[in-house]
């Protein structure tokens, strides 16, 4: 797996999504004989409520252990799905990403969340990147693409890397004794943890460009 994918991915988790990586994507060319169109890097579903770094099971939870990061601009009773393009250098979207084809088969395995069905969906996301679904009150869902990578910006669509790396190394720190007894299995997350764990200081350059 790539590993800017696997940063990403091991941030979504950390911060409560459910998460499906490198999707391929395929299409039946002519009867019985199909190709890969695309790969679709990340599909992440997150239901709506705090997440917190250890279940105390009913005993109150601690408010030093709640996980959230501001910048995934959350709603209180909505569900979030993204579907990420996750790039090393500029964070842009791929074509692939944004045909119809593409977004209707991704959104199919999560179909259940909408009330009148994908199409509609995936027209709203190729022309606006978003989609807000109201109804029923109890099944709020925002839809959205989200491309990570080098960004000045992190906004509803955008998600620079330095933020997903600067917001990982802050948790391992800030939730240390609480993480020490679970084990990564992600390998840029494990690796995040083992430098904070054995003393390192990663900052950003202050001096390069904002990435």
């Amino acid at each position: 797996m790539d590993i800017g994918v696997d940063l990403v991915e091991a941030y979504l988790r950390l911060n409560g999504y459910f998460t499906v990586s490198e999707f391929e994507v395929l299409r039946e060319t002519t009867p019985g004989n199909y190709q890969t169109v695309t790969d679709v890097d990340i599909i992440a579903v997150r239901f709506p409520g705090p997440i917190y770094i250890a279940d105390s099971h009913g005993k109150g939870e601690s408010p030093s252990l709640l996980v959230e990061d501001p910048t995934l601009q959350l709603e209180d009773d909505t569900v979030d799905v993204i579907i990420a393009e996750v790039k090393q250098g500029e964070a842009v979207f791929n074509p692939g990403l944004t045909n119809h084809h593409t977004l209707h088969t991704v959104l199919q395995r999560v179909a259940w969340l909408y009330q009148d069905g994908v199409h509609q969906i995936a027209r709203d996301l190729e022309k606006h990147l978003v989609c807000y679904q109201a109804e029923p009150v109890d099944r709020k869902v925002r839809t959205r693409l989200v491309a990570f990578g080098r960004s000045p910006v992190n906004d509803l669509h955008t998600i620079s890397l330095t933020h997903v790396f600067e917001k990982m190394i802050g948790q391992f720190e800030e939730y240390g004794d609480a993480l020490r007894a679970a084990q990564f299995k992600n390998p840029a997350a494990a690796l995040i943890r083992l430098l904070v764990k054995t003393g390192f200081e990663i900052r950003k350059d202050p001096h390069r460009q904002s990435e």
